[in-house]
């Protein structure tokens, strides 16, 4: 008997918390980025600072580049 009531307890708890998981919807985190943030060079694939990155303007969004050799040979 004992156990028949502890599983109906154990079952409850299970249901309370499915409901208040699927409630809660998950929001994805905002992540900005910052000036000191590692950006990738898409032709020499060389990781430098946004901040002192060359960037060039594209449909995909501003692609930065290590240097203004990088920026032309992706452009040309």
């Amino acid at each position: 008997m004992r156990l028949a009531i502890l599983g109906l307890w154990i079952a409850l708890v299970v249901v309370a918390l499915l409901a208040l998981v699927r409630r809660r919807p998950i929001a994805a985190p905002r992540r900005r980025m910052s000036s000191d943030e590692l950006v990738r060079d898409p032709v020499c694939g060389t990781y430098v600072v946004r901040s002192r990155a060359v960037s060039r303007r594209a449909a995909e969004g501003p692609p930065y580049f290590c240097s203004a050799e990088c920026a032309g040979r992706f452009a040309g």
